[in-house]
C-alpha cells in the first residue's frame, strides 16, 4: 500500500498521466489530477482535478492542498521553457529564483529544483514507478521476437553511448545500426529522433523488409529518477518500425512503459523486438 493518503498527479502531455489516473481510479486509491494546460490530455477531464497553466504553480498547489493531497507525482511531457517567459502567479514568482538559478545548469538541475520547491511547499514527491510499479520495464524479451547476436552488440554499444551523453545531461536515447551511430537524442525527443533516422539513406539503416539497427533508451547517470524517466509506448514502436529498426531496448527498472500489452502487440505486428536489458547484459559491472 502507498505511504501517502492522497496523490496529486501533476499531469503534462502524453498517455502516461492518463494511465496513472486510470490506475488510481481502478484501484480505489484517492487521487487528484492537477492538469497543466494546454498540455494535459483531454481524457483527464473525466477525472477529479483542476486545470492551471504552467506558470500558475501557486494555484496548482493550492488546489492540491484543498483536495487533501499529501504527495505529488510530476508526470507527462511539458516543453522546456524559460521561467522568465511564463505568466507566473504569486506562487510561481516565489519559485522563480530557484528555477532561474538551476535552468542554465541543464534539464536535470532544473527538474531537481522543481522537485525541491514542491517538497519545500510540504508535499512528498514520488516517482511514477512508485505510484504505479507496473509501469517499470522488466528484463528480457517481451514479445515474439528476440534480438540476434549482432543486434545485441548494437544494444551494448548504444547503451554505453547513452550513458556517456547522459552524463552531460544531453539525452536518453541512441540509435545504432551495425555498430554505426545513426542518431542521439537531445531536446527534440525520441519521436523526432526516429523521424530523422527514417530519412537516412537505406545504405546505413534498415527497412521494413530488411530490418537493422536498434533504439536504446536508458536513464542518464545523473538522473533524478522521480521525474523524467525514459518512456516508451505504442508511438515509439511505430516510429522505430517506420525507421526500419530491428528493435528497441530499454533499461530494466529504469524506464516506464505505457500500456505494455499494447506495446508488445504492436511490436509483434511490426516484427520488431522489445527487450529490457540490465547493466550486466551490456557489459557493465
Amino acid at each position: 500500500m502507498p505511504s501517502w493518503s492522497k496523490l496529486g498527479i501533476i499531469a503534462g502531455g502524453g498517455e502516461l498521466p492518463v494511465v496513472l489516473a486510470e490506475h488510481c481510479a481502478a484501484t480505489n486509491r484517492p487521487y487528484f489530477v492537477a492538469r497543466v494546460t494546454p498540455y494535459a490530455d483531454a481524457a483527464l477531464d473525466a477525472h477529479p482535478g483542476s486545470s492551471n497553466s504552467l506558470g500558475h504553480m501557486g494555484a496548482r498547489m493550492d488546489a492540491m492542498r484543498a483536495a487533501g493531497c499529501d504527495a505529488v507525482v510530476l508526470i507527462g511531457q511539458v516543453p522546456r521553457q524559460d521561467p522568465r517567459n511564463l505568466n507566473l502567479d504569486a506562487g510561481g514568482m516565489a519559485m522563480a529564483p530557484a528555477l532561474l538559478a538551476a535552468a542554465p545548469q541543464g534539464d536535470d538541475a532544473l527538474l531537481r529544483a522543481l522537485l525541491s520547491e514542491h517538497e519545500r511547499a510540504g508535499f512528498r514527491v514520488v516517482g511514477a514507478d512508485e505510484a504505479m510499479v507496473d509501469l517499470l520495464a522488466q528484463p528480457g524479451a517481451w514479445g515474439a521476437v528476440a534480438p540476434s547476436p549482432q543486434q545485441q552488440k548494437d544494444i551494448a554499444r548504444a547503451a554505453k553511448i547513452a550513458a556517456a551523453i547522459g552524463s552531460y545531461d544531453v539525452g536518453q536515447g541512441v540509435v545504432v545500426c551495425d555498430g554505426i551511430v545513426l542518431a542521439v537524442e537531445a531536446q527534440e525527443g525520441t519521436d523526432a529522433m526516429l523521424g530523422r533516422v527514417s530519412e537516412l539513406p537505406l545504405t546505413v539503416r534498415g527497412a521494413p523488409e530488411a530490418r537493422r539497427g536498434v533504439l536504446v533508451k536508458r536513464p542518464k547517470p545523473i538522473q533524478e529518477r522521480r521525474i523524467d524517466l525514459p518512456t516508451m509506448g505504442v508511438r515509439t514502436i511505430e516510429g522505430a518500425a517506420k525507421a526500419g529498426l530491428a528493435g528497441i531496448a530499454v533499461e530494466a527498472g529504469g524506464a516506464l512503459v505505457v500500456r505494455r500489452d499494447e506495446v508488445i502487440a504492436a511490436a509483434d505486428r511490426a516484427g520488431i523486438f522489445v527487450v529490457g536489458f540490465t547493466p550486466a547484459d551490456v557489459g557493465e559491472a
